[in-house]
């Protein structure tokens, strides 16, 4: 399951009146009485003749049955490359697709080689390592004159921390498809039906979700009189955006997978940090206790979802698309009533809500293209598309079936998927439903069918939009200032490059072990290791880097 896409018409004005002569609205953009636009602005202005731009794509089997619901559309030819030449004159190509594992096979040989397309999705390590090899090109004056306003504006929602990971040695390598990193929030979700059936409330402090572990574990919550329910799912990837474990430690003010300031100021790693030792001394117990799946370390996202469904938990740690999660199980069993509650600490204090840095994937041009701006331009269109004043939603974006999964490029804003919450509640509290847009309108919809029909499509959206959903609590979040985001959102350093997934692979170890029963005092073995192994570097490297950020 991938994190809901949602969006938001953000503030242009909308269009004059018609006199069929061609109108143009107060943004600069004409319509033409036939109905397609045209553009002055110059990120949206046509080649002529027409260019192409290749690229290479990963597909999946959830692609393809997407495709199939476009009758008549292809992955090289549909509604988005079509737009893209109609427009832009840009056509689309591919030089070679691939599956999961096998894309990224292919790409580690095309990267090694300099065999690029045209452009290349990358993250930052390879855009760092494209740039050090001289195979793509410097894209600061193409984003600077190029990039819409609105561009402009949606990609720095995020602050400037996407630029600065795309940069190097002071030069824009790779336009960001920023992500939202206020999307990583989690939420304890869970099975009220099961916490009126056991007597229990929902969880104030950290001793409170162990508590309810156990009685889920133990007080046979589903009443079939059998000693077959968990009391908190893990899957073995620890840090999972949904089935996690982040979220958990947090309770502990332990952050593993983020970078933190420490008490002086300076910026640490937190997976090396006391905190987490007691987090995971407590996960132990649970383990010992069998709260936890005696094999987590051997089920993925999938497999841990099918157990969700099945009944065999009533809790879980997630983002705000864990209601499309445990949908299945209230799908299974109607009496099945969760809820996202906020996170809890230890002391019963508001807890931290840990904000990785999201955006991991850049767009590089290879050296010797003519028209480097191309890839900007497509990221114009993109988002006027979907979210400007020309856009046409239910065309480009969702039908309601994810459209904007065609495109090459899919930026979007960060920021909405928390407004959408906002105008659905103003409408709530107002009546005027006037006030929403696209997608809230669309979001709205789905909720009253589930409200007023019993939809059950509608019940997940609910859950996550709704008076007590999800996103009423980061509103909270953000109201209480718990919100912790990640401190260090620079390019890769040098010894990152080289070290960071042997680091990450022996955390990841080491704390999957010590969750299965090895000593404790293993963590303070492994603190040593990562220090030695580059830790110690690779922190001087990132307090260089937020030293002079500082001096900016």
């Amino acid at each position: 399951m991938v994190t809901l896409l949602l969006t938001i018409t953000f503030p242009l004005s909308m269009l004059a009146s018609c006199d069929g002569k061609g109108l143009t609205n107060q943004s600069g953009l004409p319509l033409k009485s036939d109905g397609e636009y045209t553009y002055t602005e110059p990120g949206l202005r046509k080649y002529n003749p027409p260019i192409e731009l290749t690229f290479v794509r990963e597909t999946s089997d959830d692609l393809d049955n997407l495709i199939k619901t476009f009758p008549g559309e292809t992955l090289e030819d549909n509604r988005w490359t079509r737009l893209y030449e109609q427009v832009l004159g840009i056509r689309i190509k591919y030089d070679w697709t691939a599956k999961g594992t096998l894309y990224n096979q292919k790409l580690g040989v095309a990267l090694a080689s300099g065999n690029l397309p045209d452009v290349v999705r990358v993250d930052a390590d390879q855009l760092r390592q494209l740039s050090n090899a001289g195979l793509i090109q410097d894209l600061t004056e193409a984003y600077e004159k190029y990039a819409a306003p609105f561009t402009k504006e949606i990609l720095g929602q995020e602050g400037t921390g996407p630029f600065e990971a795309a940069t190097v040695d002071g030069k824009l390598m790779g336009i960001p498809e920023t992500s939202s990193s206020i999307e990583g929030a989690q939420y304890i979700w869970i099975r009220t039906d099961w916490l009126d059936r056991l007597g229990l409330q929902p969880p104030q402090t950290m001793n409170d979700v162990l508590n309810i572990s156990k009685a889920f574990t133990e007080n046979d919550p589903d009443r079939n009189g059998k000693n077959d329910t968990l009391g908190l799912p893990v899957t073995q990837y620890l840090w999972d955006p949904v089935m996690g474990l982040s979220a958990f430690m947090a309770g502990y003010d332990a952050f593993p997978n983020i970078w933190i300031r420490d008490p002086s100021g300076k910026l640490v790693y937190g997976a090396v940090q006391p905190e987490v030792k007691t987090a995971l001394k407590v996960l132990q117990d649970m383990y010992r206790n069998g709260e936890i799946d005696e094999e987590f370390m051997f089920k993925d996202g999938i497999k841990v979802k099918e157990q969700i469904i099945a009944g065999k938990y009533g809790m879980m740690y997630g983002e705000q698309w864990g209601s499309f999660v445990v949908q299945g199980n209230h799908e299974r069993d109607p009496e099945a009533r969760w809820q996202a509650f906020p996170i809890v600490s230890a002391t019963g204090n508001a807890a931290k809500v840990p904000l990785r840095f999201a955006t991991h994937q850049f767009l590089a041009v290879r050296k010797g293209v003519a028209h480097p701006e191309a890839v900007v331009k497509l990221f114009n269109l993109h988002l006027e598309k979907n979210w400007g004043a020309t856009a046409e939603y239910e065309t480009y974006y969702s039908t309601p079936y994810p459209a904007w999964q065609l495109s090459p490029v899919t930026p979007y804003p960060a920021l909405k998927n928390l407004n959408a919450y906002y105008q659905i509640e103003e409408a709530r509290r107002t009546g005027d439903s006037s006030v929403l847009k696209d997608e809230a309108r669309a979001i709205q919809k789905n909720i009253e069918a589930y409200l007023t029909r019993n939809d059950p499509s509608g019940w997940g959206w609910e859950r996550t939009y709704g008076p007590s959903g999800a996103f009423s609590i980061l509103d909270l979040y953000k109201r209480n200032n718990q919100l912790l985001y990640e401190s260090f959102v620079g390019a890769p350093t040098d010894t990152m490059i080289e070290k960071q997934s042997i680091l990450d692979s022996l955390a990841m170890d080491t704390f999957t072990n010590i969750i299965l029963g090895r000593p404790i005092e293993e963590f303070d073995h492994f603190v040593e290791e990562w220090h030695r192994l580059g830790g110690d570097k690779m922190t001087a490297e990132v307090n260089e880097w937020y030293s002079n950020k500082q001096k900016d």
